[in-house]
């Protein structure tokens, strides 16, 4: 929400400074975003054109001779304005100034030989409108050298502030200076709204069949307009807060929806055929709006149509064959309340993002229906002359105003803030409710214009925001004499750990939509049973995800696209399996594309990395269940695992035989086809919420006993076995050689060749020694590696590699 200052001080008497008002509105809940203090347009002076002549090398280009006002010699200035002469007075920006309209600092330059010391500069260059036929024109007595933004009161500071979703009544300048005047700062002085009489009926009837999209509408003729360019003053309003000046009868509306939070529309009355009805649109109905783009609609949308169809798409954007342009001659004004719920799926449905929208999907003040008529009538009678009609009001039975019993003893238990009764009630009074009653517990009336105030804890709000958030004094933290006990949850403490131990193992954290398209989560087990969205914030984005690997599938593909086609990334989060709670659950997961691994020494033998593949998402697979607690010395590895991995080049992790912890392997050809994705790719999932508690250790923790203060040692070996077996049955032998003197066995290479032989295979692993009573000698290695290969053979029939 943006406005000026100067159009604050429209509907507030106040003396406070900008600084001052920037730090009231923040401290009220209206965020200030930014302040444009207009610092850009303060280099640019007046000045007045001595002399023009011809340049001696240009037929459109004049040679001026300017004077600044600064007292100094005046200066040369080649321009090509068709209306630049002598006597001009104009704006005049030196070299060094930021031109904004074409993003350029100006320096000393020639011009067809001939040296310029500056710009005469047109409106567009200044961004004050788009004209720029000619350089500005100023009348002849503006004073020369005093600043043009000053003069032509450009100079005047821009407020943005950040609402929140549920705050519609500071969508309007009058708005927050309510807010404002509540909270001390100046005093509200906007008149009420004047009634216009009108001369005779409006013409067009309304109808009005779909009520509960339109509790009320208001119509009325203006006739006999002259619509042509809105005043100087409102056209620099809509400009400075990023608008475009269209027309007097286009700018009334835009003007009248961020003064009061009104939006309304304007409909040419002789484009109209008959009367309005308000309805529901049919099933493929078609509008062209005043964006120049056709909507197709659907009978969930509230429209208003004449007897040649749609006219406008409610409360989001009227429609092209009834627009206003220069040749209207009599207007209709529309100022209606339409659904919130309704104007908000339209909008995302057709992706319209208007003003219009923005407050008709928070709700707009009911009471302002019919003085908003009464406003853009004045406005319009002001602008554009004519004659109005009485107005038609169709539908709206009158506010009923909400009714909150408000105990005040509420204040203090929820804020700690300990405020007067009397104080309590003023608070209230000054933003507009009107309490009412003598104890501890009042009925407090909500005034039209806050729809979001729904119970106690809102009024409590409302009292705390003006008082003052920071009259909340600092509270030190109590102090315990023990160690406090477990704060966070079991399932807290795993997400952590499991986040660590990825990106321990080069991962990057990613964290994606919750929402995917129907066709992935159909492929990721979604199918029947998938949690779908009853009012997706886009097509694409219909279903809670059943799998984080669609998301981070997709996101390493993107990182593919730019260039980075090494990636591993990893996220730990939610799954939807369903809507019950049993059926959502906490995942690990993450995949690793192009040759992005991990080798478990360090090292790679072939000098680049090859790509990843079944045993790299293994390994980030045990990392994560071990991090989480999981007993990795009893898991067990079967072969295969869900559709979307490829048959022979994956696995489930179990424990037990009905406990899956977790899948692993390369994806499946057909599912990257489907996801449009590219590239060696692996991937894994843990389920963080499946790994069992540990059970209770002793309080009082035992010294260990067994750390060797010997040098461990890794030796590595390659052995020739069969393809059927498995390299974790490798793994086992090696370890069972010398259970006391092989702590530990791990595979970094798998190889397939001609070389070995048919149907053979090379298993490398690395074998780490931990010597307990002495040094080991180049014998006691030789006898351990003995050992090792005669186990190996035994239970493989595997062969040391040559």
């Amino acid at each position: 929400m943006k406005f000026t200052l100067s159009w604050l001080k429209d509907h507030l008497e106040t003396d406070a400074s900008l600084a001052e008002i920037v730090e009231r509105l923040t401290a009220i809940g209206l965020e200030v975003e930014h302040v444009d203090d207009k610092a850009g347009l303060k280099p640019f002076v007046i000045a007045k054109v001595l002399t023009a002549v011809q340049h001696p090398d240009a037929d459109r280009l004049r040679v001026l001779t300017v004077d600044t006002g600064d007292g100094k010699p005046p200066v040369q200035v080649v321009c090509g304005a068709p209306n630049a002469r002598a006597g001009l007075i104009g704006a005049f920006a030196a070299p060094g100034t930021y031109v904004p309209g074409i993003d350029v600092t100006l320096s000393v330059g020639k011009i067809r030989g001939v040296e310029s010391h500056g710009m005469m500069c047109s409106e567009r260059e200044l961004e004050i409108s788009d004209e720029h036929n000619g350089i500005i024109d100023l009348p002849e007595d503006a004073p020369v050298g005093t600043s043009f933004a000053a003069y032509a009161h450009l100079d005047d500071p821009v407020i943005e502030i950040n609402l929140t979703p549920n705050r519609p009544d500071a969508t309007s300048v009058y708005g927050i200076a309510r807010d404002l005047a509540a909270s001390g700062l100046g005093r509200l002085k906007t008149p009420g709204v004047e009634a216009i009489p009108g001369k005779g009926e409006t013409p067009v009837k309304v109808t009005i069949e779909a009520p509960e999209l339109c509790p009320g509408f208001a119509l009325r003729l203006v006739k006999g307009v002259k619509n042509g360019p809105s005043p100087k003053w409102l056209q620099q309003r809509l400009i400075a807060i990023g608008l475009r000046p269209i027309s007097a009868l286009v700018d009334i509306t835009n003007y009248v929806t961020f003064d009061r939070g009104r939006p309304l529309h304007v409909f040419d009355a002789a484009k109209v055929a008959g009367n309005l009805v308000v309805r529901r649109a049919r099933d493929g109905e078609k509008v062209m709006a005043l964006d120049g783009r056709e909507y197709t609609l659907t009978p969930e949308m509230c429209v208003i149509a004449d007897d040649n169809g749609v006219e406008s798409i409610a409360g989001i954007m009227g429609g092209e064959h009834s627009g206003c342009d220069e040749n209207t001659t009599d207007v209709l004004i529309e100022s209606a309340l339409w659904d919130p719920m309704a104007t908000a799926r339209t909008g995302r449905t057709l992706g319209i993002i208007t003003d219009a929208r923005y407050r008709f999907e928070r709700g707009v003040d009911p009471e302002f229906m019919l003085p908003g008529v009464e406003l853009a009538t004045r406005l319009v009678l002001d602008f554009c002359g004519g004659e109005p009609t009485a107005t038609e009001i169709a539908g709206y039975a009158g506010h009923k105003p909400m009714i909150v019993s408000f105990p005040l003893s509420e204040v203090k238990r929820l804020t700690g803030i300990e405020v007067p009764r009397a104080q309590s009630l003023d608070i209230l009074t000054r933003l507009g409710f009107e309490p009412q009653g003598s104890g501890d517990v009042v009925k407090v009336t909500v005034p039209s214009w806050r729809p979001d105030i729904d119970g106690k804890a809102d009024l409590v709000e409302e009292v705390m925001r003006i008082h003052g958030v920071d009259n909340i004094l600092a509270q030190p933290l109590t102090s315990h004499d023990a160690v406090n006990g477990k704060i966070l949850t079991t399932l807290q403490v795993r997400t952590r750990a499991a986040k660590r131990a990825l990106a321990v193992r080069g991962m990057m954290e990613a964290v994606t939509w919750s929402f995917i398209p129907a066709k992935h989560a159909e492929l990721f087990g979604g199918g029947q049973t998938a949690l779908k969205l009853a009012n997706p914030i886009a097509a694409d984005m219909s279903d809670m995800r059943p799998s984080l690997l669609p998301g981070l599938i997709a996101a390493a593909q993107r990182n593919a696209d730019k260039g980075i086609g090494d990636v591993a990334l990893f996220e730990v989060s939610g799954t939807y399996e369903g809507d019950l709670p049993d059926q959502q659950r906490r995942v690990a997961a993450g995949v690793r594309r192009g040759t992005a691994r991990l080798d478990g020494s360090g090292r790679s033998w072939a000098g680049n990395s090859g790509p990843v593949g079944v045993f790299d998402a293994k390994a980030d697979a045990i990392a994560a269940l071990e991090a989480c607690g999981a007993p990795v010395d009893r898991l067990q590895i079967e072969p295969g695992g869900p559709a979307w991995y490829h048959p022979g080049r994956s696995g489930t992790i179990k424990l037990g035989p009905k406990t899956v912890l977790g899948t692993f392997g390369e994806f499946h050809p057909k599912t990257l086809e489907a996801l449009d994705v590219s590239g060696p790719i692996c991937g894994f999932e843990v389920y963080v919420d499946a790994v069992p508690e540990p059970k209770a250790k002793p309080t009082r923790t035992k010294p260990r006993l067994d750390l060797s203060p010997f040098q461990a040692v890794k030796r590595d070996f390659a052995f020739v076995v069969d393809k059927s077996v498995e390299a974790g049955t490798l793994v086992r032998a090696a370890l069972a050689a010398d259970k006391k003197l092989v702590t530990g066995v791990s595979v970094f290479d798998v190889f397939e060749g001609a070389s070995l032989g048919e149907a053979k295979k090379s298993i490398a692993i690395e074998v780490s020694i931990q010597p307990v009573e002495k040094t080991l000698t180049d014998e006691d290695f030789e006898a351990l590696a003995k050992r090792i290969v005669e186990n190996v053979n035994k239970q493989t029939g595997g062969v040391l590699r040559a």
